[in-house]
């Protein structure tokens, strides 16, 4: 099978997964358990939702690994089991992925929940540590790349990433949350990010979560201005949640051909991997391979 690299550089456009957490919960999952704990306890519930990302068209899933740090655990039933959960949901994610052909695993890295000190708790050594621990453990476990995803500050980012890179020489993706318009909680702007992360050799840059569609747009362009040749990796929320008076859950207002839409505009626009965050049902990835996949375009590397 070609490589991440090898089919990105070929010009090709690919398709990531959708939300796990929302979905999760839709599932059944309650509010203030762990995702990371269903790795032990309902393996069959990841792998029915990869699977469906998987029938829905995705080429890469990511695994149920985003708050799989030991730092992020450290309050779970599992503590002690960071490194096992880690490896079990590589093989989660890999028995869906192997249903067909070319699909990718990619491992999920989220933020700890911890500022960096001296804004908060956590010393740069706790999530080097905590990082490289869980880079190791999803390496083992066989991923085709590593995804350092939903970051808000350089400095975590950075220990996610030097960690990462310690361990592996797989594709690595660096892609941080503007959830405050095109900048992140900690004011940091995408130009910043860009040029930090292409200058130190990550193998694509990236914008996840965040609030719309229409400020995700303007993050690529952002993004862009930089005329950087790093690939972008898009996967935006289905816009901003509000509480469904009926069920009393988070509900997502933007449709699957709303989604699709703004892909194709992503990809237009340079994003070389789209997919989709919270509120991103198969539905959606199903409608957006529909869009860009059928499209008939090839959208090479420059």
């Amino acid at each position: 099978m070609e490589t991440f690299i090898e089919r990105i550089s070929k010009g090709e456009i690919l398709i990531a997964d959708g939300a796990t957490g929302t979905n999760l919960q839709a599932m059944g999952l309650k509010a203030g358990i762990p995702p990371e704990e269903l790795v032990i306890d309902k393996p069959e519930l990841l792998l029915h939702l990869s699977e469906m990302f998987v029938d829905a068209g995705s080429d890469i899933i990511l695994t149920c690994t985003f708050g799989g740090t030991s730092l992020r655990l450290k309050e779970s039933k599992y503590a002690d089991k960071h490194a096992e959960i880690n490896k079990r949901a590589v093989a989660i994610a890999r028995e869906a992925a192997d249903k067909k052909p070319g699909v990718m695993v990619a491992g999920s890295m989220g933020p700890t929940g911890l500022l960096m000190k001296p804004l908060g708790p956590m010393q740069p050594e706790q999530a080097y540590e905590s990082y490289t621990e869980q880079a190791r453990a999803l390496v083992e476990g066989g991923v085709d790349l590593l995804v350092i995803e939903t970051m808000y500050a350089i400095d975590e980012a950075d220990a996610a990433y030097f960690a990462t890179r310690k361990v592996t020489k797989l594709p690595i993706v660096v892609s941080f949350s503007y959830d405050r318009g095109v900048r992140t909680m900690m004011g940091i702007k995408p130009i910043d990010v860009i040029r930090h992360y292409s200058e130190i050799g990550a193998n694509l840059v990236g914008a996840n979560c965040g609030t719309s569609l229409e400020n995700m747009e303007k993050v690529i362009q952002e993004y862009t201005s930089a005329d950087l040749s790093i690939p972008l990796w898009i996967k935006p929320n289905a816009g901003l949640p509000h509480v469904d008076p009926n069920s009393r859950s988070s509900a997502y207002d933007v449709t699957p051909e709303m989604m699709a839409a703004s892909a194709l505009r992503f990809v237009s626009s340079g994003a070389k991997v789209v997919g989709g965050c919270c509120g991103t049902t198969p539905s959606h990835v199903a409608a957006i391979v529909k869009s860009v996949k059928q499209s008939g375009e090839i959208y090479p590397v420059k």
